[in-house]
């Protein structure tokens, strides 16, 4: 205790209201108080009002209507999750997750993607499989600031949850606004990716909140939940680094789970680790920035909607976030370039993010390594933008084919590219105006001649700043296309038709909400699958 005590003498006692204080920014009419975290020693009873995770439940309990902006978006990101989970239906890990779901079955429960909408599932399981679904291709919505995540992964357990308690639309829309509000604002506020935890961190508390907004919890009990979903989803990034394994695709649907499996404890009675993140031994003080820490999460105010969603973007090109405006902009530069053997090099100036963790900064040998697994591929702006720039187009499937990454002429192109942080690509990144916010970069093509082929371009074409954004148009368009072949014509209007009418659907109809597909092109439960269920 003598260790931390010094961090801490002479800061706490008096200060207590100073360290708490809040300040308002606004964002057009939308009023986010500015919630500062720090830590402290056990010896500071910090009242729960004044803790990060009773703020979140206070928004997660406030019953303000949803804006019809933000219950479209939310019906354009189910069609979103249902396309890259239907498009990765019989892949090894999807299967796997799913034949554990399969073994868990319940009366009551809730439906899983590829099976049968009268074949329902315990809750966590059936968000374990369709997390797993959605998050395979690394294809599905995204947000970016100082941390990284998938908002989407909100989908699943909420939606699970929803069709087990029997819930309705409208019910369902007001749990996903919750889920987008704090995991987006978790990511404005605080850094894991820095200390190499996972961004699955900020999920098990923002589904938390969401189920908790579902239900019509009270704020103490979605108050013990945050904090039990935070204290069992702290992973390392591990699952991103070197050699990528499946666990990609399982680690969000795993903070679903958890955090369903939090609810229920909690909504039984069950408290938490408390103060999971200003406490003494939280992940504040020893997992992140240290007792020393200061944070500033910003969450609406008492009355104001829930419309952090609208800040979201998703994916047109299966591949991680930060590849999307490359892709677009190798698309754009390639006609410049006649004959790719003239190529001497390629140079990427772009954000430290893009740099460090998909670039050569990483340090990575398996990310130009032609032997890699997709899921080391997807986090290689190297191999992207060497297809990117030789083919003109990307495939979820074929621009990640070995016989693809394996072609000759693509691995030199690929292993003459590198990448550079540019200090201006890094404001950018982080700009707190959305509408100024980049993820792009400057591309350099030096030809052996010397000549230099340079263009630039800040955000993905489908971003809501970029040069045509995604409508509902557009994630139709994604849901129609990933899904054929797999589902049939009939389902695919069936299920687009019940999603228009989501704020209307009642409990009955909810039950319905899954996307079917014909039991003969799914691989349910193979020999080789077989595990402990």
């Amino acid at each position: 205790m003598q260790h931390f005590k010094k961090y801490f003498k002479g800061k706490f006692t008096a200060q207590l209201p100073v360290l708490f204080s809040i300040t308002v920014c606004k964002k057009g009419s939308h009023k986010l108080q500015n919630h500062i975290v720090k830590v402290f020693p056990s010896e500071t009873v910090l009242p729960k009002e004044n803790q990060l995770a009773w703020k979140i439940a206070e928004v997660a309990s406030d019953p303000i209507e949803v804006s019809d902006d933000v219950t479209n978006m939310v019906i354009n990101r189910i069609i979103d999750n249902a396309s890259v989970a239907i498009a990765s239906i019989n892949r090894h890990s999807v299967t796997s997750a799913r034949a554990q779901a399969i073994a868990h079955p319940r009366s009551n429960g809730a439906t899983v993607f590829g099976m049968p909408n009268e074949q329902r599932f315990h809750a966590e399981w059936a968000a374990w499989a369709n997390g797993t679904a959605v998050r395979e291709l690394d294809f599905h919505d995204t947000f970016l600031a100082a941390d990284y995540s998938h908002p989407g992964d909100n989908i699943p357990p909420i939606l699970a949850v929803a069709q087990q308690m029997s819930k309705s639309g409208a019910e369902l829309i007001r749990g996903l606004a919750t889920g987008y509000e704090i995991q987006i604002n978790l990511v404005k506020g605080i850094c894991l990716h820095e200390h190499k935890i996972d961004h699955i961190a900020h999920l098990g508390p923002s589904a938390a909140a969401g189920i908790g907004t579902l239900l019509g919890l009270d704020t103490e009990t979605i108050y013990q939940s945050i904090q039990q979903a935070l204290h069992t989803t702290i992973s390392t990034r591990q699952s991103r680094k070197g050699q990528i394994s499946s666990w990609k695709a399982f680690a969000p649907s795993h903070a679903g789970k958890l955090a369903i499996e939090s609810v229920d404890r909690c909504m039984r009675g069950e408290g938490a680790p408390s103060p999971i993140y200003e406490g003494e031994d939280s992940i504040l003080a020893w997992i992140l920035d240290g007792p020393h820490a200061a944070y500033s999460v910003p969450l609406p105010e008492p009355g104001e909607a829930k419309v952090a969603i609208l800040e979201s973007y998703t994916k047109e090109h299966s591949a991680e976030y930060q590849s999307q405006a490359i892709i677009d902009l190798a698309f754009r530069i390639r006609n410049k370039v006649e004959n790719w053997d003239d190529v001497q090099n390629v140079k990427l100036y772009t954000s430290h993010h893009t740099h460090y963790v998909i670039g050569t900064g990483a340090g990575d040998p398996q990310k130009i390594d032609p032997a890699a697994t997709r899921e080391t591929l997807d986090h290689s702006i190297m191999y992207i933008l060497a297809v990117a720039l030789q083919d003109g187009e990307w495939h979820h499937l074929n621009s990640y084919t070995p016989k693809r990454a394996q072609r000759p002429d693509t691995v030199k192109l690929w292993h003459s590219i590198s990448t550079e942080e540019d200090a201006a690509w890094t404001a950018r990144y982080h700009d707190p105006d959305p509408n100024k916010r980049a993820f792009g970069g400057r591309l350099e093509i030096t030809l052996k001649s010397g000549k230099k082929i340079i263009d630039e371009l800040a955000v993905a074409d489908a971003h809501p700043a970029g040069a045509r954004p995604f409508v509902r148009e557009n994630y139709t368009e994604k849901f129609k296309t990933l899904t054929r072949g797999i589902i049939s014509n009939s389902e695919s209007d069936r299920f687009l038709k019940l999603l228009e009418n989501l704020p209307d659907l009642n409990a009955s109809k909810m039950s319905q909400l899954n996307v079917q597909v014909d039991k003969i092109k799914v691989n349910s439960n193979t020999p080789d699958m077989k595990g402990i269920f």
